[in-house]
């Protein structure tokens, strides 16, 4: 009779039983993975940026522009109803 020191088969991938790693050993993973994502990101050109930015400044001013013409119409309206 030989005596062997047979261990039960840790469960693949994390499920009940398995040992988590530690809090700094996944907070190690987390930002690895962050920076590999950050790798595959195509980054706009200066050119780009400053169209990008001018377009959304132009969009902006013109939304507000619109919402006062609104407010001004509307508060007009109320007044002149309501008096």
């Amino acid at each position: 009779m030989t005596l062997t020191t047979e261990r039960a088969p840790q469960p693949a991938g994390g499920g009940r039983g398995a040992k988590r790693p530690g809090l700094f050993d996944r907070i190690a993973v987390y930002n690895r993975q962050v920076v590999a994502e950050l790798r595959k990101v195509i980054w706009p050109t200066r050119n780009e940026l400053v169209t990008y930015t001018i377009v959304s400044i132009v969009f902006v001013t013109a939304m507000v522009a619109l919402v006062s013409l609104y407010d001004f119409a509307f508060t007009k309206a109320v007044l002149g109803i309501f008096g």
